[in-house]
């Protein structure tokens, strides 16, 4: 019978995930998964892995980067795949992020919706382009440099 710890090859957890090998080698760098080594230098997964990679595509698919990824994840003891009670807390703080990202893109297609023909492209004007731009009030031309 199969167990969460049984360890696999990379290229058996690759063909389970539909991840390329080079992927799954990044992740590990990445610090978002951990293999153990064969006297060979293979790289071993826990089977348990197979549900930490979907996890992590699940993320990316929502739109969050590695870095986030990862930071959800460091949370979990023992690099461990996320349990019913973690999802319920990564959740909550997906859905939260989904909610600002939400807003921002509304805000964007509204802001647009008022945009569309107007032909102004201005750069003092223009709520899109150059949205809350406090050098402008210094003068024209460059102002940094």
């Amino acid at each position: 019978m199969a167990s969460p710890n049984d360890m696999l090859p990379i290229g058996h957890i690759a063909k389970r995930t539909g991840l390329a090998v080079s992927a799954l080698r990044y992740y590990e760098a990445e610090g978002l998964i951990r293999a153990t080594r064969t006297e060979a230098g293979q790289r071993r997964f826990k089977r348990a892995d197979i549900r930490r990679i979907s996890f992590i595509k699940i993320a990316q698919g929502f739109g969050f980067t590695l870095p986030e990824i990862k930071a959800r994840l460091a949370g979990l003891p023992d690099a461990r795949t996320p349990n019913a009670a973690d999802w319920r807390v990564i959740s909550e703080e997906f859905r939260a992020a989904l909610d600002a990202k939400i807003a921002t893109l509304e805000r964007l297609r509204d802001d647009l919706d008022g945009c569309i023909g107007c032909g102004c492209l201005s750069l003092e004007k223009c709520r899109l382009y150059n949205a809350g731009d406090a050098v402008a009030s210094k003068g024209a031309g460059a102002q940094l440099l």
